[in-house]
């Protein structure tokens, strides 16, 4: 299965695309977005829609995971990093793409195993997790750990799906 892991931001996007085969995970791509902070909001945000169409036309994952975004201090920013979080959501979904989200500290946990990791943990974590995928964006590292946050929970779900699903079959009517 390959996935691609997005990490909003207006300034920049971080991205990030795995393979997973059972336990095995595999660096396909990353890579990060930046927007020109000179470009009004709304052409920023139709830019990044467009540069993430394109990387999933090129990556062709089957699933893609998102990283929640926790309020900011400004009330401002807050805002319009939630519009690039709907762009990272809104795109994938429209082509096709089964979207999950996962919190800030959900990701951390599954990387590095808690929750208050830094980000140099995490791209540390990324880095000996996937040998060999060079790496050094925060930004791309931080995508890649959705992804693979989601392969581990995704793996879990459906574990815990098929034991319901024996239940529920053993149960009497």
């Amino acid at each position: 299965m390959r996935v691609v892991g997005l990490d909003p931001g207006l300034r920049r996007t971080g991205w990030g695309v795995i393979e997973a085969e059972g336990n095995r995970l595999r660096h396909v791509a990353h890579g990060v977005i930046e927007a020109d902070p000179a470009q009004s909001l709304d052409r920023r945000l139709r830019d990044l829609h467009e540069a993430l169409l394109e990387m999933i036309a090129a990556q062709a994952p089957q699933e893609a995971a998102v990283e929640e975004t926790l309020v900011n201090r400004n009330p401002d920013s807050t805002l319009k990093l939630g519009m690039a979080r709907g762009i990272a959501l809104m795109t994938p979904a429209l082509a096709g793409l089964p979207v999950s989200q996962y919190l800030p500290l959900v990701v951390k946990k599954s990387i590095v195993g808690t929750g208050q990791a830094s980000k140099e943990q995490v791209g540390v974590m990324v880095r000996q997790l996937l040998p060999g995928s060079g790496v050094r964006s925060a930004d791309a590292a931080d995508a890649l750990a959705v992804a693979i946050c989601h392969v581990h929970h995704r793996a879990t779900r459906r574990r815990w799906g098929g034991l319901a699903a024996a239940t529920a079959l053993e149960e009497p009517a």
